[in-house]
C-alpha cells in the first residue's frame, strides 16, 4: 500500500482513550493524529473499512471546548501488529468531519502534541 498520507502526524502526549460508542468497549489510547484521522495503539485487531463511531475522551479540559469528549464517524483503514506482541496499530479515517470535530482536534493538538514527521 502507498503512503497517501498529506499531513504531518502529531504524536499526542496525554493518555488518551478511544471506544466504540455503539458497543462501548475500548479500542485502545490515542497514538497520533491528524485532521483526517487517528492510529489508536489497541490489545484487539480490527477488520479494515469496518465503519465505527469513535469516542475519544480528553483527560483534561481544552482550551475553548466545553466538552471531555468527541464522538466521530471514522473508517479502519489498517491494522497491524505493533512493536509489542499485545498490541496493535489500528489506523483510522475520519468520514464525516463536521466545524465542532475540527475545533475540538485542534485544540487537542496545541494542548498535547509534539511533531512527529512519518516517512
Amino acid at each position: 500500500m502507498s503512503e497517501r498520507r498529506t499531513e504531518t502526524r502529531k504524536k499526542v502526549m496525554a493518555f488518551t482513550p478511544v471506544h466504540d460508542m455503539k458497543k462501548g468497549t475500548l479500542l485502545g489510547y490515542l497514538g497520533d493524529l491528524t485532521m483526517n484521522g487517528a492510529m489508536v495503539i489497541g490489545a484487539k485487531p480490527l477488520e479494515a473499512d469496518k465503519q465505527i463511531t469513535l469516542k475519544i475522551e480528553f483527560q483534561d479540559e481544552l482550551p475553548g471546548v466545553s466538552s471531555k469528549r468527541m464522538t466521530i464517524p471514522a473508517r479502519v483503514v489498517r491494522c497491524n501488529r505493533d512493536e509489542s506482541p499485545n498490541s496493535y496499530k489500528i489506523g483510522f479515517e475520519f468520514t464525516d468531519v463536521k466545524p465542532e470535530h475540527t475545533k475540538i482536534i485542534e485544540a487537542l493538538l496545541t494542548r498535547y502534541h509534539f511533531r512527529h514527521k512519518m516517512f
